[in-house]
């Protein structure tokens, strides 16, 4: 995992364009979303804007294959002011791409801010998603546990939290 940069921008937009159709394919309409007035190409300029904190994961030949943004703080909508004082990071904006889907980036991003919270002092790692499926595979296979349900926008949205923790048998390494 490394920060990306504004050289990444073509090859994010790529991804988000591909996780995009696969989406489309497997009728979930979110991908739509996506395709719609270029807000794949805005999330990808993310890298580059210097304010949003973007990372890229990475193979060892250097190719993308996902991407995230890591917020060093805990959002107001839904969430306590109490915890929102606590040390967190904040993961959102996680895309990968589908031709890796069997190596698990998502769950390998995730894991990666586990640890990185850990070494980085913060207590929690928090996310929020709009679908029951990603609440059970981000408590089933991640490890995060439902923390509120609350509505944003005028659609449901579900808060969840894991615990920091160091991960030292993760395959994943960060690059400063």
């Amino acid at each position: 995992m490394r920060r990306a940069t504004q050289g990444d921008i073509p090859a994010l937009a790529e991804l988000i364009h591909a996780r995009a159709h696969w989406m489309l394919q497997r009728g979930l309409d979110e991908g739509a979303d996506l395709l719609t007035d270029d807000r794949a190409n805005q999330i990808a300029a993310q890298a580059g804007d210097g304010l949003t904190p973007v990372w890229a994961l990475t193979d060892k030949t250097g190719a993308l294959m996902g991407c995230t943004s890591l917020y060093d703080e805990t959002p107001h909508w839904g969430w306590t002011d109490a915890e929102r004082a606590e040390p967190a990071y904040f993961l959102a904006t996680t895309f990968t791409h589908p031709a890796r889907r069997q190596e698990r980036p998502g769950t390998l991003i995730a894991w990666w801010a586990v640890d990185y919270a850990a070494r980085e002092v913060r207590d929690w790692v928090r996310r929020g998603c709009g679908h029951q499926a990603l609440v059970r595979y981000y408590r089933g296979v991640q490890g995060f546990e439902l923390v509120h349900s609350t509505e944003r926008h005028g659609h449901p949205a579900y808060l969840l939290a894991r615990k920091a923790e160091e991960l030292p048998v993760l395959p994943v390494r960060t690059i400063e």
